[in-house]
């Protein structure tokens, strides 16, 4: 049984960690939208790839995040942890994956390769949007509040998310490159899940 003490301890790193978390996933956006126009080019159907991938995987996640939540109310915060660990491997990767890919799908339909994008990115944007309801589940059974569960982690991952979008489009595209961006978001995500399972571990 953890003290209440553990508990603070634990709910604020949790704060912490979905704060990255919302910054990388706009870091990657931004980055890989930039990074798609090398494959399909400065136009609306690059911007409309990722901004569709988002929206769709994030909503398919939430409901896989909903559902595996109520039925694995144990292992919330191992759970989040492994997810931001996956969605982190795939950021390592996913400038790799662009290029290769676009090299690959290059001679396809127009139509081909911007379904083989877009059925790419579902994947870890699926992942982000497991996070949320898994999150909220955590806190929900220690507030006894749905609402402030809600709220609260909607709230920082949000001002996550702005700090994303300012900090890359204002600061870090004049420092790095696209990929090494992108390898920054990821690096968010794996200490992410290290921190949290490190935390777990010596709250026990």
């Amino acid at each position: 049984m953890q003290s209440a003490r553990s508990t603070r301890l634990i709910a604020l790193v949790v704060m912490l960690a979905f704060f990255v978390s919302g910054a990388s996933a706009l870091a990657y956006q931004i980055s890989w939208q930039r990074l798609l126009f090398a494959v399909i080019g400065v136009d609306i159907e690059s911007v409309t790839l990722i901004v569709s991938a988002f929206m769709l995987g994030l909503g398919l996640g939430a409901a896989a995040g909903g559902y595996l939540a109520d039925r694995y109310a144990s292992a919330l915060l191992p759970a989040f942890a492994a997810i931001e660990a996956s969605i982190g491997v795939f950021g390592l990767l996913s400038p790799w994956a662009i290029e290769v890919l676009g090299t690959y799908l290059s001679a396809a339909p127009r139509l081909v390769s911007v379904a083989g994008l877009f059925l790419v990115f579902l994947v870890p944007t699926f992942c982000m949007g497991a996070t949320l309801p898994i999150l909220v589940r955590w806190l929900q059974l220690r507030l006894n509040n749905i609402g402030a569960s809600v709220g609260q982690l909607y709230f920082v991952n949000t001002l996550g998310a702005a700090a994303g979008v300012v900090g890359v489009g204002f600061w870090l595209l004049t420092l790095f490159d696209l990929r090494q961006i992108v390898w920054l978001a990821a690096l968010g995500n794996l200490s992410i899940a290290l921190i949290v399972a490190l935390t777990l571990r010596t709250a026990r």
